[in-house]
């Protein structure tokens, strides 16, 4: 069981017996999962690779139970939105659906070498308000690309399955509203933008100040919140 007791309200994560050291997939935390192509190459050519990647999904899942609460596919990249359940789950989940997909990647293409740019990134994230604004940020990847008109005709995404009774998605913790098609396709402000390109960007917790202060602490990422550049003199 995960040593990880979450107090929603009062923004604090407790521990029980864990030691301060980095933990990169600890369980009952969601987590914003991202990996690109190598060299920003584009990785899905065709329709027939999202759908390989999406039954891997299933497959992962079918190994080891991952609760997925959204994803999106792009040409050459990806998003999830993952909840794991125990410490080291997330981890070796990914590492299966990593190697999976590179392998079956290789034997259609007849290829080899790196597939993807390193080791995927993943994103603690806090599971209110924050959370929705993660998935809707990651459902609005192809509407903010200019790929279709209304981010809902994008196949290779999670809101297409919005509304649906039977999908891989797993129900999270935080319902989404009954107005979500219409909440995706409106753009998110640029305070949300930026908040989320910083998690990104510098490898950090996305909450509010207090949960996002204590959980770097507990995961060993304070490091990611400290400021860039040079002190000031």
């Amino acid at each position: 069981m995960s040593p990880f007791s979450l107090d929603r309200d009062a923004g604090r994560v407790y521990v029980v017996g864990m030691p301060r050291t980095a933990r990169a997939s600890a369980g009952g935390i969601c987590y914003h999962v991202i990996n690109r192509g190598n060299a920003g190459a584009v990785v899905f050519r065709d329709d027939a690779e999202y759908q390989e990647f999406e039954k891997l999904l299933g497959q992962a899942c079918h190994r080891l139970p991952m609760p997925i609460l959204g994803y999106c596919l792009m040409p050459n990249h990806f998003h999830l939105v993952l909840w794991p359940r125990e410490d080291g789950d997330l981890s070796r989940w990914m590492q299966w659906l990593l190697t999976a997909h590179v392998r079956r990647h290789h034997k259609r293409h007849g290829t080899f070498g790196h597939i993807w740019q390193g080791r995927f990134r993943a994103f603690p994230v806090q599971d209110d308000r924050h959370l929705l604004t993660v998935l809707r940020y990651v459902e609005r990847n192809p509407l903010r690309a200019n790929l279709v008109p209304e981010a809902q005709q994008w196949r290779w995404s999670s809101l297409r399955w919005f509304g649906w009774q039977r999908s891989m998605l797993a129900a999270g913790p935080v319902d989404r509203p009954d107005d979500w098609l219409e909440l995706v396709n409106q753009p998110q402000n640029e305070a949300e933008l930026a908040a989320i390109r910083s998690s990104i960007q510098r490898g950090s917790p996305f909450g509010g100040r207090t949960w996002t202060r204590t959980t770097a602490e507990l995961l060993g990422l304070e490091t990611s919140l400290r400021p860039r550049g040079r002190p000031a003199s």
